[in-house]
């Protein structure tokens, strides 16, 4: 069922993001808006996944709160289809204890995600999180090493001179990766480090760990560049040995 578009609010005189709150339980869907909209964010809302996609093409969100359980059209599923239009943060919404849901939600791009029953509060706080990281860095030039070059200005990434497709979080991790190579980081770290929490679910770190290997390593299965380092964690070496 199609909901009417409606922006919800935002502070004056500031141009706020746009948030997409897809969710099919109404109650859900008001509470999250409502403390979003009073965060000063002009949210939309849409109740299935067809109506999300209708929504994203008119409206193109800066960030997705997206259920994973939807009616018809998973979240999974809306979730690819977004990204066919261009990156854009989604935080997930997931079911308690349901941590295969989890990582396949992060295992197609998912920034982030949070378990149901959630604190409001929280939620704003993490999708300002997300957003937060997704603005272009000005301050930062550009990195370079084995053949993988990352702007941060531009948020753009690319392999020997071509560009490559990479999430939010995966954007993040890499350019933490060249900003210290040959440095070892435990799971913890690089939460704290790249997602800017001090606790947290480590499987999120492994997955997107696992998911930039697959685009920046010749061989996943045997990252060259990416290296885990047993009982630590992970280490970027440029000279890949």
């Amino acid at each position: 069922m199609q909901q009417p578009y409606e922006p919800l609010g935002a502070r004056t005189g500031d141009r706020s993001a746009r948030v997409l709150v897809v969710d099919d339980d109404p109650t859900v869907s008001e509470v999250v808006a409502g403390y979003l909209a009073r965060a000063g964010y002009l949210v939309d809302r849409a109740d299935d996944g067809p109506t999300a996609l209708v929504r994203a093409g008119e409206h193109r969100p800066d960030l997705v709160v997206l259920d994973l359980m939807l009616p018809g059209m998973d979240g999974l599923e809306v979730c690819r289809r977004l990204r066919r239009g261009g990156p854009v943060p989604v935080v997930m919404l997931t079911a308690r204890g349901d941590e295969d849901d989890r990582i396949l939600g992060l295992e197609v791009g998912a920034d982030d995600y949070v378990t149901k029953p959630f604190s409001p509060r929280e939620l704003v706080l993490r999708v300002e999180s997300v957003l937060r990281r997704s603005r272009p860095d000005a301050g930062t030039g550009a990195l370079r090493a084995a053949g993988l070059a990352v702007d941060p200005t531009a948020r753009r990434a690319t392999r020997d001179g071509v560009e490559i497709s990479l999430t939010l979080r995966e954007f993040d991790l890499l350019s933490f990766f060249l900003r210290h190579p040959g440095r070892a980081f435990s799971r913890e770290d690089l939460m704290r480090e790249v997602w800017g929490w001090d606790f947290g679910d480590l499987s999120t770190v492994t997955v997107h760990v696992r998911r930039l290997r697959g685009k920046v390593e010749d061989d996943p299965a045997r990252p060259r560049l990416i290296q885990t380092v047993w009982g630590v964690g992970y280490r970027f070496e440029p000279g890949g040995e």
